[in-house]
């Protein structure tokens, strides 16, 4: 049986500004602060991985992603990179949450196992080139005059969806879709992300007030802790109902499956702890006859690369967020996939993920 030895593992802070404030119901973020990951093997192989952890929602950030890093480190050195579930057990034992850091560990192993059998990463995974990926494009959350104008720019830009941040006073988030669809017309789909920002009679007011402007789904409309309340809204509420902040692993999925709390899932591998979780996630998904989401946080297009893989994997995966490398003052990555016109995705065919820093 093949074997790639882990030699040496390198930990890179990756700062970069954005090309404007991304404004969510949780706050604003003004630079994507993230960690990656090279993981080195004995046999040349050098597995890349990527994290962009987001303090208020994952409780992580790039500086604590690098300290527990080191403690990984020490356990892997010597070990078979390709023993994905092996490796990953073990960061699970050395400590509890930290999801973001150990996703981008498991991204770089699942690097080095698809380079190693000399195929693509979304190939290695079982997955096949048999649909269009197309990402939506995000309006931050601000007041109505703005967001119109902001989404008027997403259409023109040929974007095929256009994903609005709210959450921020449900009365005057119903304003801001009014104002977007006036700007926009009713051609284009919307779908629309609360970040945990209703409580649970605002959820239902405003979910209803909303449903005759044509909504794809809702993501997360209420906090993460309420996910008993969840079922009740998805009940009452006239748009579909997609679980977010309150689904990060495969143990939140059966649960939100199990009380029938939402109609959609929305996958981040910053959640999940990586690709193996997410994998099992896709599967509970698609014995319940759900739709997913592969979505994302601030990753560059190194991250951006291997959800692209992942999102061929599944025809149950149906709805692309990959808009926020777009949002990057400047490109900081060399191979992974390619943005093309109305949001298109080109996904790499050579071995692994296929992208990597400059």
């Amino acid at each position: 049986m093949d074997k790639a030895t882990i030699t040496k593992i390198e930990l890179i802070k990756l700062s970069v500004p954005l090309k404007e404030p991304f404004i969510i119901s949780l706050g604003p973020v003004f630079s994507a602060d993230n960690v990656v990951v090279m993981i080195h093997t004995n046999e040349g192989i050098t597995g890349w991985g990527e994290c962009s952890p987001f303090m208020s929602i994952n409780g992580e950030s790039a500086d604590t992603g690098l300290v527990v890093g080191k403690y990984f480190e020490k356990v892997w050195i010597g070990k078979d990179a390709l023993q994905v579930e092996e490796r990953m057990s073990e960061l699970d034992k050395i400590i509890y949450g930290n999801n973001s850091i150990k996703s981008a560990f498991d991204m770089a192993l699942y690097d080095i196992a698809a380079q190693n059998a000399e195929q693509p990463l979304y190939r290695f995974l079982g997955g096949s080139k048999n649909k269009i990926i197309a990402t939506d494009y995000t309006v931050s959350v601000a007041d109505s005059a703005k967001m119109a104008v902001d989404a008027l720019k997403i259409k023109e830009a040929g974007f095929p969806v256009i994903k609005v941040k709210i959450g921020k006073n449900g009365k005057e988030d119903v304003l801001r879709i009014k104002a977007i669809r006036e700007a926009v017309g009713y051609d284009i789909p919307i779908r629309v992300d609360a970040n945990q920002g209703w409580g649970f009679e605002e959820a239902i007011e405003t979910l209803n007030a909303l449903a005759p402007l044509n909504i794809q789904h809702c993501e997360e409309p209420l906090p993460r802790w309420a996910f008993m309340q969840l079922p009740e809204v998805k009940k009452q509420s006239p748009i579909l109902i997609m679980s977010d902040e309150s689904c990060c692993d495969h143990n939140d999925a059966q649960r939100l499956i199990d009380l029938k709390a939402c109609d959609r899932i929305n996958i981040k591998l910053g959640k999940s702890g990586g690709i193996f979780k997410a994998l099992k996630m896709i599967q509970l998904a698609e014995a319940a006859n759900m739709e997913i989401q592969i979505g994302a946080f601030l990753e560059s297009r190194i991250a951006m690369t291997a959800f692209a893989h992942l999102a061929l994997c599944s025809n149950n995966i149906t709805y692309y967020d990959f808009d926020t490398a777009l949002m990057f003052s400047e490109d900081p990555v060399e191979g992974g996939i390619i943005y093309k016109d109305n949001g298109i995705i080109e996904v790499p065919d050579i071995p692994g993920i296929g992208a990597r820093l400059k």
